[in-house]
């Protein structure tokens, strides 16, 4: 079982002797990380002490960032100061990939099929004068 710790406790955690961060309610000690930091050590001081969920998630970390942060958790929020996960979805992409693929192709139908029009009614207008 993950160790349990209290938000005022992380909030103790705040300064760059000391950096701990709420992710998700996971915990993190980030201080070894704060000079490898690709956005700075700023970023991760701005966050330290706090729930910094928001601000993770609004950079939009990658799949390889999101598994090196793991190296830092050292344990979670307790059950009783838990906030719930905001499901961070993306309104501009579907998840099915057939609807996606006719919508997309509905979308070039009517340009290709306007531009064709066009350029035979050029051709023949010009042939016939």
């Amino acid at each position: 079982m993950a160790k349990q710790f209290r938000r005022e406790e992380v909030k103790q955690h705040n300064d760059n002797q000391k950096s701990w961060i709420v992710i998700h309610n996971s915990v993190f000690d980030v201080t070894p990380f704060l000079n490898e930091h690709p956005g700075g050590e700023e970023v991760l001081l701005e966050q330290a002490g706090r729930d910094g969920s928001e601000a993770f998630e609004d950079v939009g970390h990658s799949s390889d960032a999101r598994e090196l942060m793991m190296k830092y958790k050292i344990g979670e929020i307790v059950e009783s100061e838990r906030k719930p996960i905001k499901d961070k979805t993306n309104t501009w992409s579907s998840s099915d990939d057939s609807c996606s693929t006719q919508s997309s192709l509905k979308g070039w139908i009517l340009p290709i099929t306007i531009g064709i029009l066009a350029t035979l009614i050029y051709r023949y207008y010009f042939q016939s004068h």
